[in-house]
């Protein structure tokens, strides 16, 4: 397997879609996000994809998702940490999710659960909030300031 992952593009977008029904994932959205998007390519099939929202107060990262005959080999991993890299690169305090399914995948990568009230208000107007995801959707964070990290991990062994 010779999987490597790159920015999506505008062309990227239908095979996005397609791969995010596929595995029951919201769409609404996705497509105007392209420019902070990632794509896993298996040489030309697009077999994976993370996509992230950036807004002044902090980032959401979404629409992560990998073929299911491809799963098990880190690619998930690899399409987060892009995203999460993208963020730190562009001074983002924080990157957030919603997640129905995957609450135990992603405290790997050092996201929290927190409560929707925790969120900044920037974030909370992306659709994924508004409508695409469920109220009972779990909601993580993961610091990328590491003064707010270690402040963070102070309060929670006090």
């Amino acid at each position: 397997m010779n999987v490597h992952i790159e920015q999506a593009s505008d062309a990227d977008g239908p095979t996005i879609l397609k791969l995010l029904r596929d595995n029951g994932l919201p769409i609404d959205g996705v497509l105007d996000h392209l420019t902070t998007a990632f794509t896993a390519r298996d040489g030309a099939a697009i077999v994976g994809c993370a996509a992230l929202e950036v807004y002044p107060d902090g980032a959401l990262l979404r629409s992560v998702v990998v073929a299911s005959a491809l799963r098990g080999h880190g690619l998930g991993a690899r399409l987060a940490d892009s995203a999460v890299t993208l963020a730190k690169s562009l001074g983002t305090p924080a990157v957030y999710l919603l997640t129905t399914t995957a609450e135990s995948y992603f405290p790997r990568f050092g996201f929290v659960p927190i409560t929707r009230e925790q969120v900044p208000p920037g974030v909370q107007q992306s659709i994924e909030f508004l409508s695409a995801c469920p109220a009972s959707a779990i909601v993580m964070r993961r610091d990328l300031d590491e003064t707010a990290a270690e402040r963070a991990r102070t309060s929670i062994r006090s």
